[in-house]
């Protein structure tokens, strides 16, 4: 991965419509996203993917109206647009899921530590649950450290995914049907090659090291 390249680029703010990703390159994509690390390995996330004209009209039609003006495009000339998810709670069904998925993978071969670990998972959840409050802002922590590292896996392939927070949760949500299956919008991800006779030469501005950086 070439780093200084990367720091070096602006975010696409405009697709190039007339060019989609490669089936290849968006499954290579979509792997890594079910590779992703996670807290305690919980992932708690779901992707909507929207690989077709209409889908990606379904999610620019339930952007909201005061969003639509400028995300509406991003979503439409996209190759690609994700409705990233986060779960509205953890259910030990969801739990159970992950523990059984760990076994039949064979990450823990030894029952003691196992059943250890499995416990050790549900204390640090009770304990945000019930001490920290929080569960659901740490469930979406965990989402958006996801999305962050898919943005680099995007680069490395060689496309450009752009995050979208300019959106109405509750109309996608109902648009899709998503808090049926437990989950709640968390951010939008579009996906694609840049349009290029709209791509930003300005330089990037950032704050001094000295204002960010302490050495302690």
């Amino acid at each position: 991965m070439n780093l200084d390249k990367i720091m070096d680029k602006h975010l696409t703010r405009a697709f190039d419509p007339n060019r989609a990703i490669s089936e290849v390159t968006f499954n290579k994509f979509l792997a890594f996203l079910r590779s992703a690390p996670s807290s305690l390995n919980v992932q708690p996330w779901h992707f909507y993917v929207m690989n077709s004209a209409q889908s990606k009209q379904r999610l620019a039609n339930s952007l909201g109206d005061m969003f639509e003006a400028g995300n509406r495009s991003k979503v439409i000339d996209a190759s690609h647009a994700i409705i990233v998810t986060t779960r509205a709670d953890l259910p030990d069904s969801h739990l159970q899921s992950v523990f059984a998925q760990e076994n039949a993978d064979g990450r823990f071969p030894e029952g003691e530590y196992r059943d250890k670990w499995q416990r050790s998972v549900h204390d640090f959840l009770d304990w945000r649950t019930y001490n920290f409050k929080d569960i659901t802002h740490w469930m979406e922590k965990q989402t958006y450290m996801t999305v962050g590292l898919a943005m680099m896996a995007a680069a490395e392939l060689g496309i450009e995914a752009l995050p979208l927070e300019g959106f109405n949760p509750h109309s996608v949500d109902a648009e899709f049907e998503i808090r049926e299956d437990g989950y709640t919008t968390t951010v939008l991800l579009a996906l694609g090659y840049p349009d290029l006779t709209q791509v930003s030469n300005k330089p990037i501005s950032r704050l001094s090291a000295d204002r960010i950086f302490t050495y302690i």
